[in-house]
């Protein structure tokens, strides 16, 4: 048996098909049934920083190679002011012919393109010249791009040597695309089509809000050494990006809670331990003010950071309850700043009250009794307890991020607030008329610069259906605000990011809920209905004695216990492919940015010992695509030689209803093979192609031209672009690339 590891960043997988002997495997039942058999089987499940694991166990018979095809679906985050597409590269050795293509296509013009250094995947690092990957990054029209990555063999030795690894290795690391596109300064983008639509709200030209920072920090006995020394090192940066409108605290806990008065950079401290109601005792106690972000401030402020140390146990509940109470204190004294409580720590709660589930709930009855204070909580290395952090800051308008042990803390701890250090808006709630029914969540607490919000639901399909009154409302530095959106055209269908963002909320509900069978039955069915493996659903892959297959299977009950989360937050799309030393294939395109496409897009065959192929997505919100292999067990130093593409009819579905029984496409006047399976060439100039921004094409199969496979969404569409290939294959015009002047 072997094992194959697929890490793909946070991702969703779509669907899974292995070959042996030339034979497609597709999704079933069950995987026990067919080990007793002997026959070949697998099993998908989702489990490497902020990558989820698809791990596949396979029974391949003796002498016999398989090539392995995984589709997934990525809702790409834009973060800092651009959307990232990371994907993963650790073929275990040097591949004579490896080669990435990735297609973006939006609804918006690109702002820009770039590929920074090749990454490690486990540790940041600052850009290093002999790490460029030297993409090759072409440009179709202002709203599409394609970028390709095809080192040699002795590039990827070189990057092996940089990345740290073994020359003869290959490469193991990352590579990353960045893009961004042009926005409306203020309005969001809405994009409607078939009775679904997604609203896209990034505004960019408003005032930042002032804010009042408590930054609540473990140093309790586990943080003794490296831990504390980066802490520090990230909070001298931290501190030196509050801007002089903003005010800040500092309080460290372990045993005990200090509350550091900066201006005399003394602390006070507090011995909160009373576990019936100890946040009532805080208003008892004079307590430090919260001070102004002045470069005076600043400096006395790191000298504090500077005097942290590690000792004793970890007083979880009497840390947080301090920081809301310095938050409530200054908003009863007046404040009209934008409170953030940071909290960072390493392990489990020792001291006071220890249950995490009683932390979370007396946090979030004070917090709701009052103003409700966003908490984001930091989970620093492997003892912090991740779930538990999660679950407090979604309950108190926050979120959590993990802090992986290594090097590179300090600046992971840096990345971090970068996110969170510009709030631009509050309480924005997305307003719509009556009719629009099953909306994602559509009110945020904060958005911060460079981030996104996105809400997607249903409207009726009505040909006088009308956005005039929807808005965005929020509050600004300046006061309330009302913003209308702007229509655009999507790039592809919308119902599939629908279903992704309902799914993926319903599971956020189940998680805090107390009776989670509901909510886990919704998001179940949706996951079955759209093929998603997710928390409550898997997928079993079999080699059958029969053609029929299920693509997914409930994963809810304990036998299938241990998937992990699968979902992101928004946007962007992409789609990437390998090829495979000897099968060069077509490009997989990347998808558009604000939806969904549901078709995976195949390119070239797989990589080498055992391969993936390509696929494309959506417009800015999200995008199917390819991530890598690596090799559990001995990998095979000869790549296979056989490859295998999913039927074009899965990836144009309306195909189905409308192919002869013979296999042939009436169109044209005849009746014409699609060229699955076959060698066929482009050929023969063509001036009419599904993207209208690119007249000039040539005739090739549809299965040689994914990334127009978005555009093809009937028969009607496609009969517009089809050609003829060798008075045989029925083909399509395929747009040629333009290299960016």
């Amino acid at each position: 048996m072997k094992g194959i590891l697929f890490a793909l960043v946070a991702s969703v997988c779509l669907g899974w098909a292995f070959c042996i002997p030339g034979l497609v495997v597709r999704g079933i039942r069950s995987a026990k049934e067919a080990v007793r058999q002997g026959i070949s089987a697998g099993h998908v499940s989702v489990s490497a920083r902020d990558s989820n694991r698809f791990t596949v166990s396979i029974n391949v018979e003796p002498e016999s190679k398989a090539t392995f095809h995984l589709t997934y679906e990525e809702l790409l985050e834009r973060k800092n002011n651009q959307y990232e597409l990371v994907l993963n590269i650790h073929p275990g050795q040097v591949v004579k012919d490896m080669n990435i293509e990735v297609f973006v296509n939006e609804s918006r013009p690109l702002k820009f393109v770039k590929t920074p250094s090749l990454r490690s995947g486990n540790e940041i690092s600052k850009n290093d010249a002999n790490l460029d990957p030297s993409a090759d990054i072409k440009i179709i029209n202002s709203t599409s791009a394609v970028v390709k990555f095809n080192p040699n063999v002795d590039k990827q030795r070189e990057f092996a040597k940089e990345l740290g690894q073994k020359e003869n290795e290959g490469i193991a690391g990352q590579f990353v695309v960045q893009y961004d596109v042009d926005r409306d300064a203020q309005k969001g983008e809405i994009l409607l089509k078939d009775g679904y639509f997604v609203h896209f709200f990034a505004p960019e030209d408003v005032d930042p809000l002032p804010k009042h920072v408590v930054f609540i920090l473990d140093t309790s006995g586990s943080m003794y050494g490296r831990k504390l020394r980066q802490v520090k090192e990230a909070m001298g940066s931290i501190l030196d990006q509050l801007k002089d409108t903003d005010t800040f605290h500092i309080v460290e806990f372990n045993s005990d809670i200090f509350v550091w008065n900066i201006d005399s950079e003394s602390k006070s401290t507090l011995r909160v331990h009373n576990e019936r109601e100890p946040f009532e005792e805080l208003f008892k106690l004079e307590l430090p003010n919260a001070v102004p972000a002045t470069k005076e401030a600043i400096a006395k402020g790191k000298a504090v950071i500077d005097k942290l140390q590690d000792t004793g146990l970890t007083n979880m509940l009497g840390s947080i309850e301090t920081g809301l109470h310095l938050v409530h204190k200054e908003l009863r004294a007046g404040s009209k700043r934008q409170p953030l409580i940071i909290f960072l720590t390493d392990g489990d709660p020792t001291m006071g009250i220890t249950n995490t589930e009683e932390i979370t709930k007396i946090v979030t009855k004070i917090n709701g009794d009052k103003d409700h204070v966003p908490i984001f909580s930091l989970s620093f290395g492997d003892g912090a307890d991740k779930n538990f952090l999660r679950k407090l800051s979604l309950k108190n308008l926050g979120f959590a991020r993990h802090i992986y042990e290594g090097a590179d803390a300090a600046i992971q701890l840096q990345e971090f607030y970068r996110q969170i250090s510009s709030p631009l808006l509050s309480n924005i709630e997305f307003e719509y008329t009556d009719d629009v029914t099953e909306v994602s969540k559509k009110t945020f607490p904060i958005y911060f610069r460079g981030s996104e919000l996105v809400v997607t639901g249903r409207y009726p399909i009505d040909e006088g259906f009308d956005i005039s009154n929807w808005r965005v409302k929020s509050h600004s530095r300046h006061g309330l605000i009302s913003l209308p959106p702007v229509r655009e055209a999507p790039v592809g269908e919308l119902e599939r990011l629908w279903a992704y963002l309902t799914i993926k909320q319903k599971l956020e509900q189940r998680e805090l809920a107390d009776n989670k069978t509901q909510l886990t039955k919704e998001a179940l069915d949706l996951a079955l209905k759209y093929s998603f493996v997710t928390d409550v659903s898997s997928l079993v892959v079999v080699k059958p004695n029969q053609t029929s297959a299920v693509d997914t299977e409930d994963a809810s009950k304990p036998k299938y216990a241990g998937f992990s989360r699968t979902f992101s937050s928004p946007h962007q799309s992409m789609s990437v492919s390998y090829a495979m030393p000897g099968l060069p294939g077509p490009p997989a395109p990347l998808g558009p940015r604000s939806y969904f496409d549901p078709q995976p897009r195949y390119g070239a065959s797989a990589y080498v010992p055992l391969g993936l192929s390509g696929s494309g997505g959506p417009n800015h919100a999200w995008r199917p695509t390819w991530g890598d292999t690596g090799i559990i067990g001995n990998p095979t130093s000869t790549p296979p030689t056989t490859t295998v593409k999913p039927a074009i009819k899965d990836l144009l579905p309306w195909l189905k209803n409308i192919i002869n029984q013979n296999g042939t496409l009436s169109i044209l006047g005849g009746a014409y093979d699609l060229g699955e399976g076959q060698f066929v060439l482009s050929n023969g100039e063509c001036t009419k192609t599904p993207n209208k921004n690119v007249l000039k094409g040539t005739c090739s199969l549809l299965s040689n031209c994914p990334h127009v496979h978005s555009y093809l969404t009937d028969f009607l569409t496609y009969e517009q672009f089809a050609c003829i290939l060798d008075n045989k294959y029925a083909g399509v015009c395929c747009p040629e690339v333009v290299p960016m002047p």
